[in-house]
């Protein structure tokens, strides 16, 4: 996947954790190349200067792939992060990488400790300091969610700086740093949002939300933080940030109440799919923030490997008439094509279905071989380009609407009057029916978060997972609920339902591939029968791992190899040995 691209800048720092660099390098400021302190004279110089540090991935990313280390994929061959080697048993201090990316703190801590000689209005000022402690926000949430304690740098280090061996804070400290951030640049950074490309006051608002529902839950759900009875006013600040953006009159749920006809009882939504497959999302007003992206945000592209999604994520998706799937007959044995029938749109619009055709009008369809589902939301079809160009936002409306409405449930506080205000219209474009969670909360996602007995909480959880699903948000949505044992619960484990014989997945009425004990079971079908099948599988030739239902059929395991989850230490990546070498001040995270 083609991503932001990202200037890096070397900063010799053993304990920062770079290598290949000379201890002059601590002296280099970013790519202008230009002395700072000389260079900072007006409010011109500080545009330059910021606009430049929008090319940083590391300050700035749509993080897109961190759903996969969840229970949404069931396989992942392509992108592996450390997470994954996480729950496999494979990662240690000694193979960890991560730890970079202190430089692009660097860059933004140089601006803001040379600011004495610019001139131009106080609030042109207080707008670039708004968006580089913004952006210095952004870095230090990533840190908090990945280490929790980390060193808090507000100043540009030098190589005989005492504080480059300093001690990992704790993350108390960070996160009121972090949220002092967020407030200053909420306050300060010019509302005006242009063409919704660059940082500008909604957008911190929006991270705002994030991190503070964030916080507020990891603190409630992680005791060994021993920070749950501080958890409160995060989620109350979630709930005013969720407040002051729906006040604002600047954002709205877009595309209501369009749906399409996919054929075969399956339903999509014009309105959803029009937020994933745009060539320019200025115009839109959900959109907080957006960016141009070639390979958008998809989990599959066969260019670069293959994910697949999970059985758990499929059953997830509500009926048509607001009932658990659970609730169908013989939903547990329902194979491709049958699972998307009277399903809630936003199922289609996220897995690809029985027929679906991609930019080039190609009929795409998932295979046995890959374990599970492939994907459907932000795939390349029209209006994007050849070279699979497109829009990928960065925030949009409808995350700010569910984190209020998760951090109202949280809180014991959700009304009808708030959910009218903010499921109901992601319901409302969709076309399916209003917010119950009476009826929506099953045994399964009762199963999913066993300390969980409120229904309204349980069902807003399921309404976040199929909103956002495949954007990049469950895998820190388990990790601060404190329910990472889900990627060991066999439907997280599982694909698709699949049976021996042939199978039409277009729902064309031609069979499309073929799933058989062996080989020579091909024997049992005539030249006519054969002549079509794209795909020959067999049990047999270790293609496919069955979880048995019956002799000749089941579920397709996706990932194949032992998994665990021990709490808490993997809710916490390791800190590379080599750094606790260079720094023995640090320390590792929770059981690390």
């Amino acid at each position: 996947m083609k991503r932001i691209k990202v200037y890096i800048v070397c900063l010799a720092v053993a304990a920062m954790g770079f290598t290949a660099c000379n201890d002059e390098a601590m002296d280099l400021y970013p790519e202008t190349r230009i002395t700072v302190p000389a260079f900072f004279k007006t409010t011109d110089d500080l545009k330059t200067y910021v606009n430049g540090l929008y090319n940083d991935g590391t300050l700035l990313s749509a993080g897109v792939w961190a759903d996969a280390v969840s229970d949404n994929l069931t396989v992942v061959t392509a992108y592996p992060e450390q997470a994954w080697s996480i729950i496999h048993g494979t990662l240690s201090p000694e193979t960890a990488g991560g730890w970079a990316g202190w430089g692009s703190l660097r860059s933004v801590n140089l601006l803001l400790n040379n600011l004495h000689d610019v001139t131009g209005t106080e609030s042109e000022i207080r707008n670039y300091i708004g968006i580089a402690r913004y952006m210095r926000a952004w870095f230090y949430f990533n840190k908090v969610a990945v280490y929790s304690d980390v060193p808090w740098y507000n100043k540009p280090l030098e190589t005989d700086d005492p504080d480059v061996y300093k001690a990992s804070d704790p993350r108390a400290l960070v996160v009121d740093s972090i949220m002092a951030d967020l407030e200053y640049a909420v306050a300060n950074i010019s509302a005006d949002m242009g063409n919704k490309t660059r940082v500008h006051k909604y957008c911190a608002l929006a991270l705002l939300s994030r991190f503070s529902l964030y916080e507020g839950t990891y603190r409630k759900y992680h005791p060994e933080l021993n920070l749950a009875s501080t958890a409160e006013r995060f989620l109350q600040r979630a709930v005013s940030a969720g407040e002051e953006m729906m006040n604002s009159g600047q954002f709205e749920i877009t595309g209501g109440g369009t749906i399409l006809d996919l054929g075969n009882g399956i339903r999509g939504s014009q309105g959803f799919r029009d937020l994933f497959c745009a060539l320019d999302l200025s115009g839109n007003r959900e959109i907080i923030q957006w960016v141009h992206y070639q390979y958008p945000n998809r989990v599959f592209h066969s260019g670069i490997g293959f994910w697949g999604l999970s059985r758990s994520l499929q059953e997830s998706f509500l009926t048509a008439d607001g009932s658990p799937f659970s609730s169908v007959a013989g939903y547990d044995r329902k194979t491709f094509v049958d699972v998307f029938v009277d399903r809630d749109p936003r199922m289609a619009e996220s897995i690809s279905y029985p027929g679906m055709t991609d930019l080039n009008n190609n009929i795409t369809y998932s295979r046995p071989d890959r374990g599970g589902y492939d994907q459907s939301k932000s795939a390349t079809r029209p209006p994007m380009i050849s070279g699979e160009y497109g829009a990928t936002q960065l925030y949009r409306y409808a995350e700010v609407l569910l984190n209020y409405a998760e951090a109202k449930a949280e809180l014991g506080s959700l009304t009808q009057a708030d959910i009218d205000k903010s499921i109901n219209p992601l319901r409302d474009r969709v076309d399916m029916p209003h917010f119950d969670a009476a009826k929506e909360v099953d045994n399964d996602l009762r199963a999913q978060y066993p300390g969980i007995t409120d229904n309204t909480l349980l069902a807003v959880r399921r309404e976040r997972r199929v909103e956002l699903a495949c954007e990049g948000f469950r895998e820190r949505d388990l990790y601060r609920w404190g329910a990472g044992k889900l990627f060991l619960s066999p439907q997280s484990l599982q694909g698709m339902y699949v049976e021996l014989g042939l199978y039409d997945v277009t729902g064309d009425g031609i069979n499309d591939y073929a799933i058989l004990e062996k080989e020579e079971d091909r024997n049992q079908y005539s030249e006519e029968e054969q002549e079509p099948i794209k795909g020959w599988y067999y049990l047999a030739g270790g293609e496919l791992n069955f979880t048995k239902v019956t002799e000749t059929s089941g579920y397709i395991i996706g990932d194949k190899s032992a998994r665990d989850f021990k709490e808490p230490q993997y809710y916490y990546q390791p800190i590379p040995s080599v750094q606790l070498i260079l720094n023995p001040n640090l320390k590792q995270p929770y059981g690390w």
